[in-house]
């Protein structure tokens, strides 16, 4: 490699955050993340939209609901999450004794952004019958203030373990509980919450693409908002996405979520083709620009020198628990 180079990939470096570190650029970081998972009985977790040199590397792959059960279960003494912020922080919450690295601290999530629990706490007192069901997309506040926590996989199972009685708030994707509303027929309060990227797609693209690939079967994750589900053949969860797509005998697919997960679904159907559905502008909105924060350098570093550690008050880690091993055991009641 000449020096140019060399000096190239060492400002992209900084760039990526690392002013103080040094990366051998001849280094083989696939390699080196293998050596340090034997040495220190470490275990790489990451989401779908991770970017696929992360993914390849990855012990685990799912979305938050498998995550979380992976994070529960493993026997791992250091757990290396790829994936954004409340991911990694409901990974040390179900294991408090252990060592829980995140690449970049500063991998957040629109979608946690949009509920502050201190202004959720107002709004959640303005309804003292409603029991709380929240996304696991918010942060660790949020979640000690829930009755219980859900995913998009488990989401409907959690509101009906409730009776129909029950009165509930749900928080903090409005576009995710309008849809589950009408999936359950349960009236429910919404936080007026969302996520940039899949609040983004074209609903006039994605027809334009229908038109140009027929037989393409429109898939969508149910963060989208109404008028891109209104054209989806099939609305999931991002792994019931990727079951789809193997099972569906189409062959081509237009895919409304983060880009991230085609990865996965070109591995499972090497002969399919998968469009990523188009934002509403000429920005690459449709990647979670949070999750691409995490890079193979960085998880290497982090995996290496074991920082940037979560770290986090004893009292709100019981707090936010409780909800969390709720979802996980009636979860495992529904066979999810």
């Amino acid at each position: 490699m000449t020096d140019i180079n060399i000096a190239a990939a060492k400002i992209n470096l900084e760039k990526k955050g690392f002013l103080d570190l040094d990366i051998d650029v001849n280094l083989d970081l696939f390699a080196e993340i293998e050596r340090l998972k034997k040495e220190k009985n470490a275990i790489v977790l990451a989401h779908y939209y991770q970017e696929p040199d992360i993914q390849d590397v990855a012990d685990y792959i799912g979305d938050s609901l498998g995550l979380a059960q992976k994070a529960q279960s493993t026997s791992a003494d250091l757990i290396v999450f790829a994936g954004v912020h409340f991911m990694a922080e409901t990974a040390k919450i179900l294991n408090p004794h252990k060592k829980v690295v995140l690449p970049d601290l500063k991998a957040g999530c629109s979608l946690a952004d949009s509920a502050p629990a201190d202004l959720f706490q107002k709004f959640k007192d303005q309804y003292p019958d409603h029991v709380v069901i929240t996304y696991i997309n918010c942060s660790a506040g949020m979640k000690a203030l829930s009755d219980v926590i859900c995913t998009s996989s488990n989401a409907e199972a959690i509101i009906n373990s409730f009776p129909p009685e029950q009165k509930i708030i749900f928080a903090p994707d409005k576009n995710l509980g309008a849809y589950l509303i009408k999936k359950t027929g349960r009236p429910m309060v919404l936080w007026n919450g969302s996520c940039i990227v899949h609040e983004i797609f074209s609903r006039e693209k994605i027809t334009k693409l229908k038109l140009a690939n027929p037989g393409a079967k429109v898939i969508a994750h149910p963060e989208c908002e109404e008028p891109v589900l209104e054209l989806a053949d099939y609305i999931g969860s991002t792994s019931a996405l990727l079951k789809y797509t193997q099972n569906n005998p189409a062959t081509a697919f237009i895919v409304a979520t983060e880009s991230g997960i085609i990865h996965q679904m070109q591995i499972q159907a090497p002969f399919k083709t998968f469009i990523p559905a188009p934002p509403d502008n000429m920005c690459a909105c449709n990647d979670c620009p949070y999750m691409k924060l995490n890079t193979l350098e960085k998880l290497y570093l982090c995996m290496e020198y074991e920082e940037p550690q979560i770290i986090m008050q004893e009292h709100l880690m019981k707090a936010a628990k409780k909800p969390i091993e709720r979802m996980l055991e009636i979860s495992r009641q529904a066979g999810l």
